[in-house]
């Protein structure tokens, strides 16, 4: 067998167990009692979370047919696109866009707004099209403790 992939966010090519084809999963490599999968539970801000409790990957084999994902978060658009064939949406190049999915494991933007001093995101986004994800450049966030240390020192 090929090596496991890395943790992360996949979709499921072939259904697995009970988890059917085209399903949002995080992939666990490690762990007791081994490589499993855990399905969306909820979303905050946009973003899944995934459920503590998942399934155990057997074959492992399986494992080789996930497909990956880009992570959620924070991105640019590196070059402009429309969102799919029909043209609904154009996102301009150097937007910043929040990157999340659904359980169907499809991609959605939300596109952020100024409201008086506070940068928000919607809850609804926009779909878009596998294939434009290659337009989006991941950005860097500092995490709250981080900004907490560097402004007690």
């Amino acid at each position: 067998m090929k090596k496991l992939p890395n943790c992360g966010i996949y979709r499921t090519s072939q259904q697995i167990g009970s988890i059917p084809a085209q399903q949002l999963v995080y992939f666990h490599n490690h762990g007791n009692p081994g490589p499993g999968l855990y399905l969306p539970q909820n979303w905050k801000n946009n973003q899944v979370q995934f459920s503590s409790k998942g399934m155990t990957l057997t074959p492992l084999e399986l494992a080789n047919t996930l497909e990956p994902l880009k992570a959620q978060g924070l991105y640019r658009i590196a070059q402009g696109f429309h969102c799919c064939e029909q043209k609904c949406v154009y996102f301009e190049a150097n937007q910043l866009v929040q990157l999340g999915y659904n359980r169907s494991a499809q991609a959605i933007l939300f596109l952020p707004f100024w409201r008086d001093t506070e940068l928000q995101f919607p809850t609804k986004g926009t779909h878009i099209e596998t294939l434009n994800l290659q337009f989006l450049e991941p950005l860097q966030v500092q995490s709250d403790a981080k900004v907490e240390h560097e402004i007690l020192h």
